[in-house]
Order: structure tokens, then sequence, then C-alpha cells
């Protein structure tokens, strides 16, 4: 008896198709992903915190530095920049009431009657300024400042001198002592000091002020975007700025300029210390409106022919004189 087994023979040799589901791994792989973006969203977060950090810590020292200095970003001599910490660029540099300034309106009384001091006090209590425009009166300003500086220890860093135009007040270097650190507007700290004084003292003075920095011939060696003008300039500023933290009125500062090594007190020796000084010129009133006239809108124009004499001076007058060929 033979065993018949049945087997349909279209189905040997055929391969056999199995699908596998793959739904599990590729869901794992699915949420792996945004685990990955949440850790590179945290770091970049980090980041930016400390970013913002080192960002907030410079504008400290900037505004520390714009207080004790007029930040020159170079130094004299030489062709390269100073690296100065707290020194960033644009929107990063403070535009804050410098601290001090309103002193001089809000100072109680008691600081107001000091001798040092030559304001006075009005009815209600009120600071009220003096005026200083006869000799006898810049004389008395001269010895005042004198006084600031011999209590300073900078007797010998200070010239005062009595003109007709007003009070000519010099600070100047030494070869023992300098105001600045060479090729910057970086204040010496006596110096700053005494500035603060005399800013404090110019709270009670109604007279016009002229600020004028000025260097030695040393030139500033490979740049042309740097030089004693613009050092010059800067350091007329530094002062300024420690004028007002004194506690002086702004407004009583009626321009700032530099001057490079254009105007050397030592002509014979154009290097020499003292030409690297800044200038306070205490105007009269009398040469504070010439000037302003000088800078500011004219009200009215006269022409003249060219045969006419002009006037050596028109006192008194807004006028400007138009000669024709």
């Amino acid at each position: 008896m033979s065993t018949n087994t049945n087997k349909n023979p279209r189905h040997e040799g055929e391969a056999v198709i199995k699908k596998v589901s793959r739904r599990q791994e590729g869901e794992g792989h699915g949420g792996a992903w945004k685990v990955a973006f949440a850790d590179f969203v945290l770091a970049l977060m980090c980041l930016f915190l400390v970013m913002w950090l080192m960002a907030a810590r410079e504008q400290e020292n900037l505004a520390k530095q714009l207080m004790g200095s007029g930040g020159s970003p170079m130094a004299e001599g030489s062709n390269r920049l100073i690296e100065h910490q707290g020194n960033p660029r644009g929107s990063l540099i403070p535009r804050e009431p410098v601290p001090g300034q309103p002193a001089a309106e809000t100072r109680p009384n008691a600081q107001l009657k000091n001798s040092a001091h030559p304001s006075v006090l009005d009815g209600d209590g009120a600071p009220r300024r003096q005026r200083y425009d006869s000799a006898a009166d810049l004389e008395k300003l001269a010895k005042m400042i004198a006084e600031l500086s011999a209590e300073a220890g900078l007797t010998r860093n200070i010239r005062t001198v009595v003109t007709p135009d007003g009070l000519r007040v010099m600070l100047h270097d030494t070869d023992k002592q300098g105001m600045f650190e060479r090729g910057s507007a970086i204040l010496d700290a006596r110096f700053a000091a005494l500035l603060g004084k005399i800013g404090r003292m110019f709270a009670g003075v109604d007279n016009q002020l002229l600020l004028v920095g000025h260097t030695d011939a040393l030139p500033y060696r490979g740049t042309h975007a740097y030089s004693n003008w613009t050092l010059s300039s800067h350091r007329a500023m530094s002062a300024r700025e420690r004028l007002l933290a004194g506690g002086m009125d702004g407004g009583r500062i009626l321009q700032v300029v530099g001057m490079a090594e254009r105007a050397p007190l030592d002509r014979r020796n154009p290097n020499s210390a003292v030409n690297r000084r800044i200038e306070l010129l205490v105007l009269t009133s009398a040469q504070a409106q010439a000037l302003s006239r000088m800078y500011g809108m004219p009200a009215e124009s006269v022409t003249l022919p060219a045969s006419a004499e002009l006037p050596r001076r028109l006192e008194g007058e807004d006028r400007v004189v138009v000669v024709h060929d």
C-alpha cells in the first residue's frame, strides 16, 4: 500500500515574502530629534546669557572710565591701539546724566557758605551766581584757584593770568608730574580731584568759560586717524567731565576745543612738558558776547562798497559786514 503525498507542483520553488511592521522602532527615532533640539535651544540660551553678562560688565567698566577720563584709544608716539577694558562700541555706550551735575542746584546751604565757594544765597535760600568782570574780581578768583591748587600739592602745575578778555587758568605738566597719562586722556587722580574742586567753586560763578586742550609737538607714528588734534580735544572733554562732576553747571561752558601743538607756551622747545596743558578761560561779559556773536546767527547784514573803510570793531551790534569787489 503506497502513501500518496498530495503536493501542488505550482508552489514548489516560490519565494515566501514576510512583512514585518517597524512601527515601534520608527516611533523611537521620531522622539530622539526632539530631545536633541531641546538641548540645542538650551545651549543657545546659555550662550546668549553669557554674552549679555559680558556686555553689561563692559558697559559698567566703560562708565567708570568715562567718569575718570576721556577714553582716548591710542598711545602717544606709537602705531598701535591701547586695549582698554570696557570699551564697547555703538549702543553700549551709556547716555545717562553725568553724576553730580545737578548737585549745584541741590547742594545744602551749609556748603554754599564755605569761604572757598564764591556763591551767595538769595533771600529764599537759593544759590546765586556771582559775575567776575573787573580786574580786581578776576584777581580774587585767581587767588581762590591758587589756594585749591596749593591744597592739592600742585602749585607748580598751575598758572593764572588776568587778561583784558578774562582770567586764563593753565593746568600744565612738569618734568616730574603729568596731568594725563602719556598719549591718552586719562586724568591723574590728583588733577581729577583738583578739577572737581574747581568745578564746585565754579558752580557759583556766572561767567562763561572756554576749555582748551593743548599737546606737545611729538607726533603719532603710523596713523592719520588719531593725532594731536584728537588727543587735545579728548583731554579738554575729560576736563569738562570732571568740572561737571564737581557740581559746575554745564550751561556755563561756552566752548570746548582742542588746539593740538599750535599754541605752545615754550616756543623754543615745542616738546616741553609745559606745553601739555588744559586751559580754562573765564570770560568777561563783553568777550563772551563777542564770541556768541561770532558763532551765532547774525541779526543783520550790511553791504558796503569795496572802497569803504571797515570799522575795527562793532561794539554791541549783531551785524555782518559784506564787501563786494
